[in-house]
């Protein structure tokens, strides 16, 4: 389980998924109100989804017995992680003036990991494939 690199993706995955719940994506001000932080906790949706995200990849560590259902889930969090970026952006629209975060990166990170480990579940799918076609 452990010794797949696909769990280190997907651990990394849930990681910046939880962090995004309270590290800033964006800071900005809206008319002459003080300079606030954007973070995931502030729209309900993106809460959950950022809970979702995080949470999928936590348990498709645990499921590298069923690889179909691994790569399976593996997608739709890299969907969801998709859709969050699309949401946060739309929601920064808000803002009259301001700037993308630093540590929005996390939330840049989270499709990318969810990238590597579908690659790696992939790659086990094809391996333990040819293995049955040699016996």
């Amino acid at each position: 389980m452990v010794q797949r690199i696909q769990s280190l993706w997907l651990l990394f995955a849930g990681i910046c998924g939880f962090t995004t719940l309270k590290l800033p994506f964006y800071i900005g001000s809206k008319g002459n109100t003080p300079a606030e932080d954007f973070t995931a906790v502030s729209s309900t949706y993106l809460m959950i989804l950022a809970v979702a995200i995080a949470v999928i990849a936590l348990i498709d560590i645990f499921l590298y017995k069923n690889r179909g259902l691994q790569l399976k889930l593996g997608l739709a969090g890299f969907a969801g992680s998709i859709l969050y970026l699309g949401l946060a952006f739309s929601r920064t629209k808000q803002y009259d003036s301001g700037g993308i975060a630093l540590t929005s990166i996390f939330s840049f990170a989270i499709p990318v990991f969810y990238l590597l480990a579908i690659r790696g579940i992939y790659k086990d799918e094809k391996l333990v494939k040819s293995a049955d076609r040699l016996r």
